[in-house]
Formats: C-alpha cells, structure tokens, sequence
C-alpha cells in the first residue's frame, strides 16, 4: 500500500481541531485514522489527539493479521475510547461537552475494515467508479433518508454540521463497522467534512483519477476545499492498495 495525508486549518478558524495519522502493527498491517473534534474551547482536538494517539499506540503493540481479529478490536478499542473521551471531559471544566467524529481503516492485502462514527467519511475509488463506504451520522442524512430533504438540498441545508452521533457524547458509541474487498489499484479516501461540504464528489473523483502522487493528489484536494471558502478544517487521507512501503 501507499499512503499520503494532509490536514490544514482552512480559511475560516482559528484552530485546527482534525487529527490524522497512520500506524503499523507487528504483523504488518497499517492502520490508517481521521478524527475530527468538536465541543468546548480547546476541547475538540484534544478529544481527536486522543482518539488517534490512543488506537494508534495500542494498535502498534498488536501482532494479530486477520479481518475477524480486526473487527473484534476495533469494536473493543473504539468502546473503550469513547469512555476514555468521557471521563476526561468531565474531569476539566474546559473540556466538559468534547467529541470527536471518527473514521478508521485497516488495510489488509484483499480486504478493509472501516469504522466510523459523526460525518467524517470514507470513500473507495475502482477504476473510475467513486463509491462512499461510510453514512454520514448527521441529523441532515437523517432528513434524507426520511424523504425530508433531498440529497442536493441537504449540500446546503443550514444545519448540515450538526451530528448526532460521536465519540465523547454518549456512552453507547453506536458506530459502524464493514469489511470491504480490495483489488489491486483500489484507492482509499478518508476525509473530514471540511472536504465533502466544500467540493462535491465529482470533483473528488476527478483527482483521485489523475495521473499524480497520492501526496500530490491530496495537496490538490486541500486546495480546491479552500478555493471552495476553506469554512472548517480540512484533512484528507489517501491509501492506495499496491505492494509497497508506507510513506507519508
């Protein structure tokens, strides 16, 4: 696999509350991890620092190499951590109400897990079909999936960033977790809103399809978000699935 991120403040906040990093554990496979963090003051990019420095070191000490086993620890881990979120919110006044959305990958020869919880989002790229794995846990997908709303009104519907599930809110993290099959030149896109409320997914295809390096392909990526007003942090994951070292 290769592998290339980039996260940027954007145009419009005064901090960066995303947190994204890739980790490998002693079988060799990697885990890749996009957070983005919500609530209280200084509170959400330490409810996201949390969440991906704490997967990401416990999965370094690991040494299992299936899907099943990668399940089975996800589910574990990310329970785990949505309670840890918790009791450090209410032990500090300025972190009370922190969260975090989540969204978690890991990449085996053939297959991937993906978990994920809030609107962060993963999407897989075949060829030139671009396909989004995860579901948005916002209240405006809601509205669509009810008939509410249609998918194009909910682009810019004034209350497309409220979400209504996350790590650190409640103590049944009610994430979702899927295993996806993977063929050779398969690529991998994870990303927080500050992408997919900026530049539609057409255009997110029109990248990941050009002839460029991952690392160039998420530069671009970032840009086009802050063309697009640059509203909200933006940070962007590539992994594309060929025999190769990991380099970000």
């Amino acid at each position: 696999m290769e592998v290339a991120y980039r996260t940027a403040i954007g145009k419009q906040r005064a901090d960066n509350e995303d947190y994204v990093d890739v980790f490998t554990n002693q079988a060799g496979q990697h885990l890749a991890l996009i957070a983005d963090g919500i609530g209280g003051h200084q509170g959400g990019d330490v409810a996201s620092a949390m969440a991906v420095s704490h997967l990401g070191h416990d999965f370094e000490a690991t040494e299992w190499s299936s899907t099943q086993a990668a399940e089975d620890w996800l589910s574990n881990q990310i329970t785990a951590e949505n309670r840890s979120i918790i009791e450090k919110s209410a032990q500090f006044a300025d972190l009370s109400g922190m969260g975090t959305t989540l969204v978690a990958a890991v990449y085996f020869p053939t297959a991937v897990v993906v978990a994920s919880i809030g609107d962060s989002r993963a999407y897989l790229l075949r060829e030139s079909h671009l396909r989004q794995l995860t579901e948005d846990h916002s209240l405006v997908n809601e509205l669509v999936k009810r008939g509410e709303i249609s998918r194009q009104a909910a682009r810019h519907h004034p209350q497309k960033n409220i979400i209504v599930r996350s790590l650190g809110i409640s103590t049944d993290a009610n994430f979702d977790l899927n295993v996806y099959p993977l063929v050779t030149d398969d690529q991998l896109l994870l990303c927080t809103d500050g992408l997919t409320n900026m530049v539609s997914d057409d255009q997110i295809k029109t990248v990941l399809l050009r002839d460029q390096t991952e690392a160039q392909k998420c530069d671009e990526l970032v840009t086009l978000a802050n063309a697009a007003g640059g509203l909200d942090n933006i940070t962007v994951l590539i992994v594309v699935n060929r025999t190769g070292k990991v380099a970000s």
